[in-house]
């Protein structure tokens, strides 16, 4: 039986994202350690689970970063990458329930009803994620994309505009001062 799991988790993600096969190169490596530390940050707002918050982040991506063909449902087939790899440390089965249910929920593009404070934290997290990793959203729409220059500066300020209009109220409030400094960027 391992011991570490958040160590572990975190090198895992970091070798998959490292991996030649992920579409979304390193740039999602950032996000990912953008969505843990606002997760983390937020658990403390929420008083919710912090390991369980900090398991959630490190692994609501992992089936996009593992396989692009599970985009677009990365969320269930997360859900069940990381049900297999918690049972490997023995995870307890009710917060492994509840880790799941926070990658299934962290999707801000599919409006899901959050039922744990710890959802809420790691759904919020994944949307303010993007003002910690701007830089990763441009090379999104530039290298991955493809875009012009002024389709990907509309690219990235649409993101960000909905990245904070997914936030709980709440969360808007303790993170609007980072949306409008950053947002000043755009004009």
């Amino acid at each position: 039986m391992r011991n570490d799991i958040i160590s572990y988790l975190k090198d895992e993600i970091k070798a998959r994202c490292e991996s030649k096969n992920n579409f979304f190169g390193m740039g999602c490596w950032y996000h990912i350690c953008a969505v843990v530390k606002n997760a983390v940050f937020l658990s403390d707002k929420y008083n919710a689970d912090t390991k369980v918050v900090t398991i959630a982040a490190w692994l609501h991506d992992i089936a996009s970063i593992t396989d692009y063909a599970l985009y677009e449902e990365h969320h269930i087939h997360g859900a069940e990458i990381a049900e297999k790899i918690l049972g490997e440390f023995d995870y307890d089965e009710e917060k492994t329930q509840l880790v799941k249910q926070c990658i299934i929920n962290h999707r801000g593009s599919i409006p899901m009803k959050k039922r744990s404070k710890e959802e809420i934290c790691v759904a919020d997290a994944d949307a303010i994620s993007h003002f910690d990793s701007v830089p990763s959203l441009f090379y999104l729409a530039y290298v991955n994309r493809g875009l012009s220059i002024s389709e990907g500066t509309d690219f990235v300020k649409g993101k960000l505009k909905r990245s904070y209009n997914k936030l709980s109220d709440e969360s808007k409030r303790i993170y609007e001062d980072k949306y409008n400094e950053v947002m000043k960027v755009f004009g």
